[in-house]
């Protein structure tokens, strides 16, 4: 884990593009702007997009030769981020995301971060932040413990070796070493990166320094493809690695089936209710959806209660669409319910 003897080494801003024409320049116009001293470029590798993204990467390249772009005909995350890795040049690979924004001294601290800490990954964390009331809504599932389980880089928390890191800033030579990212991983390829790392001696270094800005998706359409897909990888990489599991990841799926469960019962006992048959009992199964029911409510109340009306009725409708989506996702994964993962998953 030798870190480079600079007092600021080259960094590569590394960016997987797709269909991303709403988001895209803000996303590489915080990188341009950071405030670091050393030598920089951004590679962006671009995907099949079908909208305009293309030509706005385009334009933004012709105009700043820092910028440059390369093929990713395959279109996946890890395939994108392992194509600009390899055409990197500097000892620093800042891993960056067309829906994050860097503040301007994100380099700079997470550099820091990574000279003091000996680490091979510093990361920080995900402030989402929406828009409209629907993507407010969003933001505050994101960022509370009743949303996405409450981990450092969503809530925060004290600096310090951690599983798994948001984005990341690595060393690059660390990165060729385990193998780059595995782009059999569709979803949760960071964390399976991340294993790696931390499998053959490395760190991953948790800080509360490196706030980066989200912006969620936009739509409750594509928030629920994004929560499906990305429980799917969980559940498979759950299945592929048992030891990893932990209870926050369980949760979601737990949670899904109780409901299920429960809403089976309360018709099996609705049917012997009707029928004045012993099945009424089955009735008390309805207490289990009636607990959840609640649960989102007293969610609303509490986390979303300084936002205005509509987000608050939002929150209503989001917190069940990412709970469900990742917990049926889940599900699915570990029991491989989908056959060939890949072909559901997409990027």
């Amino acid at each position: 884990m030798t870190f480079p003897d600079s007092p600021a080494p080259g960094v590569s801003y590394v960016m997987p593009v797709l269909n991303e024409e709403r988001e895209i320049r803000a996303a590489v116009e915080s990188l341009v702007d950071q405030d670091y001293e050393g030598p920089f470029e951004v590679l962006l590798a671009l995907g099949p997009s079908v909208d305009g993204t293309n030509e706005v990467v385009a334009a933004m390249s012709a105009a700043d030769p820092r910028i440059r772009t390369l093929p990713n005909p395959v279109g996946s995350t890890p395939a994108g981020l392992n194509v600009a890795i390899r055409a990197s040049v500097h000892p620093i690979t800042v891993r960056v995301d067309a829906h994050s924004v860097l503040p301007r001294d994100y380099t700079r601290l997470a550099v820091d971060a990574l000279r003091r800490s000996g680490a091979d990954n510093v990361g920080g964390i995900m402030l989402a932040e929406g828009r409209t009331p629907f993507e407010k809504a969003v933001a505050r599932a994101y960022g509370s413990r009743v949303g996405l389980g409450g981990t450092p880089h969503h809530v925060g928390g004290a600096e310090g070796p951690t599983e798994t890191a948001y984005l990341g800033v690595f060393l690059r030579h660390r990165l060729l070493e385990v193998g780059l990212f595995d782009e059999g991983v569709k979803r949760g390829q960071d964390w399976e990166l991340n294993r790696r790392l931390r499998a053959t001696g490395g760190t991953v270094w948790f800080t509360p320094d490196l706030v980066v800005t989200y912006r969620p998706r936009p739509s409750l359409r594509t928030l629920a493809r994004q929560f499906v897909a990305t429980g799917l990888w969980r559940g498979e990489l759950a299945r592929r690695f048992p030891k990893a599991n932990t209870l926050r990841y369980l949760v979601p799926p737990a949670m899904v089936v109780g409901v299920a469960l429960g809403v089976l019962a309360g018709l099996v006992g609705l049917v012997g209710a009707l029928t004045g048959t012993a099945a009424a009992w089955a009735l008390l199964g309805l207490v289990v959806p009636g607990l959840y029911v609640a649960f989102v409510v007293l969610a609303a109340v509490l986390v979303a209660r300084g936002d205005g009306l509509r987000t608050r009725l939002w929150f209503l409708v989001v917190l069940p669409s990412i709970h469900f989506g990742w917990g049926l996702g889940f599900v699915a994964g570990f029991l491989d319910l989908t056959g060939n993962i890949t072909a559901h998953t997409g990027r």
